[in-house]
């Protein structure tokens, strides 16, 4: 079955439109609305210069989790068992196992699935985790599925994840200095 298509038709047609091409003069400052944007003054405050990651708290289950990476360059939601656990949520994993790889080749097998809300700033997200047993510096990852989602936008340099509501834009501000605490490098001097 083919379905829509372009009518042919039977005789020529003529046709003139007048095409007229305009400038439209911009100003650094003009973003048009519904426009997720990042401004300088959203950088103070932040300790510079710096390469942290984007670390945040979320609500599951009513209760706060914090230690929550916004990894934009992944594509799987992660969470710890012993958080799912914390959550009293543990009789709802799905079984399931899948391999997961990492930057060093690193293997990590999942323990199973599971679907929770995530409230980030009053909005709520249904969103499927790979549950690990592994030890990580970090509690749970949001990756680009739930960062897709959420139509969000991450910003490192400013230390901001942004998304739209229907209220309007919401604005999420990372705990940097958690982040400082959990991607500390070790020093080694030699002697």
């Amino acid at each position: 079955m083919i379905v829509g298509g372009v009518d042919i038709p039977q005789r020529p047609v003529f046709k003139r439109t007048k095409v007229s091409i305009t400038k439209e003069k911009r100003t650094r400052d003009y973003v048009p609305e519904g426009t997720l944007s990042f401004k300088d003054e959203e950088i103070e405050g932040i300790s510079q210069p710096h390469n942290d990651a984007l670390v945040i708290s979320i609500l599951m289950n009513k209760i706060q989790v914090k230690r929550v990476l916004t990894d934009p360059g992944s594509t799987a939601n992660i969470i710890r068992s012993r958080v799912v656990e914390q959550l009293g949520l543990q009789d709802q994993i799905v079984p399931a196992s899948r391999i997961l790889n990492g930057f060093n080749i690193a293997c990590e097998t999942t323990k199973g699935e599971i679907i929770l809300p995530v409230n980030v700033a009053g909005t709520i997200q249904e969103t499927k985790f790979h549950v690990i047993e592994g030890d990580m510096r970090y509690n749970a990852l949001l990756r680009r599925p739930w960062i897709h989602n959420m139509r969000a936008v991450p910003s490192t340099l400013h230390q901001i994840l942004k998304f739209p509501t229907l209220d309007g834009e919401k604005t999420v501000y990372a705990e940097q200095h958690v982040a400082k605490e959990m991607f500390a490098v070790d020093e080694v001097t030699n002697r």
